[in-house]
């Protein structure tokens, strides 16, 4: 369908295009009209189809010009805020509409003078949100559009209460979009207290179905040090063109950063323990050209890179949702995406239930890594005991490695600070030169 045949204002047309929108997908299709008409609406619809657009443009065709704020879009993470926000600024351009962005880790300040000079799109998560409505700084009173985008991964962060106490607030005179991969009880439950009861429910896809069809799923049986030289294998027998590497500590992330780094790989590094500041830098850089991304889960949920073409698991996803949501930043928008997942013997029953969970057939791949078996890992004190091998790996990091107790390596390999052979000698700091 294209983008013409809706009954959109020619200034909106315009700015879309400008964006490169011309057609539509299958959840826009379906979503786009019972909003148009003014009906509350829940979509369940895969990641990656295009649910942002699917409640923008119609949100922004029935907006008219205020100095209020008048539409709230809740997100769980400051990354799909931020992405969120990116879109209906460029939607907004041409027809004078303001969104500001608020999120935790930035300075509260600076998001109250954008919200002081006036604003009419609201994009943020719920506890910035409500910290901002305490301070006197959000005023809800006159919004009449309200969008729960990811709404299925907010009640998983356990931000239920504060979606209720928003909801709340909200004048009962307004429009309620509810946007989610999948639809648990407790969506259910606030649709029922919060939402019109003629409100529309859009099913896209198959029911059983929570990963587009598009993504080619593998794994390599691969653990500890291996797993180093299995990655090097597989960027240098595939080069992919936009990959997430993810991992699931901020530590192992920042060893497999420093490993590509220092056989002349590139990448860039994302996860909770940056700065918000370099955080989005790290951002920036991936989406104008970087090829790889290593990440926490951090960025398993929020990031809309259409271009995304590999997803490698480092580590085995911890459940079937952390599986599908790493998963889902590949293979948007219809393209075709490869996801590879390193397991270790012990990890074979956890991907048999994501194989039935999300409907999907895990192939076996296998890529010579030889020349890189032999790999040295940094020895540097703040990787713990990652030279010595996976946690998960029974029998290897044992005393010969020497990289510290606590991660099973060498007996004292850093002394205790109170061994008399290793006290300094020159008396208390103070009188030291």
């Amino acid at each position: 369908m294209n983008i013409t045949e809706l009954p959109l204002k020619a200034e909106l047309i315009e700015s879309l295009g400008r964006m490169g929108i011309t057609t539509l997908t299958e959840v826009q299709q379906q979503a786009m009209l019972p909003i148009l008409e003014g009906r509350d609406v829940i979509v369940r619809s895969k990641t990656g189809t295009g649910k942002t657009l699917a409640f923008l443009i119609p949100v922004f065709q029935r907006l008219e010009k205020s100095h209020d704020v008048v539409a709230v879009v809740i997100v769980p993470t400051r990354e799909l805020a931020i992405q969120v926000g990116s879109v209906a600024s460029q939607l907004g351009k041409g027809i004078h509409i303001r969104t500001t962005v608020v999120y935790g880790g930035a300075s509260i300040n600076v998001q109250m003078e954008q919200l002081a000079s006036g604003v009419n799109i609201v994009v943020g998560t719920p506890g910035r949100m409500i910290d901002l409505m305490s301070r006197g700084a959000l005023d809800l009173q006159g919004v009449r559009f309200v969008v729960l985008d990811e709404a299925d991964r907010m009640l998983d962060m356990g931000f239920e209460n504060d979606i209720r106490e928003i909801l709340t607030t909200i004048p009962q005179e307004r429009q309620t979009l509810l946007f989610s991969a999948v639809i648990p009880h407790q969506i259910g439950e606030i649709a029922k207290q919060y939402m019109k009861p003629d409100h529309a429910r859009i099913i896209v896809g198959k029911e059983e179905e929570i990963v587009v069809n598009t993504i080619a799923h593998n794994y390599m049986l691969v653990y500890g040090k291996m797993k180093f030289a299995a990655l090097l294998g597989y960027i240098n027998a595939y080069s992919p063109k936009k990959c997430i590497i993810f991992a699931n500590t901020q530590r192992e992330s920042e060893l497999i950063h420093s490993v590509l780094r220092g056989n002349g790989i590139e990448a860039i590094l994302l996860h909770g323990g940056l700065s918000q500041a370099k955080r989005e830098r790290s951002m920036d850089r991936f989406r104008s050209g970087a090829r790889l991304l290593i990440a926490t889960n951090v960025a398993a949920r929020g990031l809309d890179i259409q271009d995304i073409t590999d997803i490698i698991n480092f580590d085995a996803p911890e459940d079937v949702q952390n599986y599908v949501n790493r998963v889902g930043r590949s293979a948007r928008m219809g393209k075709e995406g490869k996801a590879l997942t390193f397991i270790g013997s012990e990890e074979k029953e956890l991907m048999r239930t994501i194989e039935h969970q999300a409907n999907i057939t895990l192939q076996e791949l296998n890529i010579n890594y030889d020349k890189y078996r032999n790999i040295e890992l940094p020895l540097r004190r703040r990787f713990g005991g990652f030279g010595g091998g996976s946690a998960r790996e029974p029998g290897r990091g044992g005393h010969d490695r020497g990289y510290g107790m606590r991660y099973g390596g060498g007996y004292r390999r850093f002394p205790p600070r109170n061994d008399a052979r290793n006290r300094d000698r020159r008396g208390p700091r103070r009188h030291r030169a």
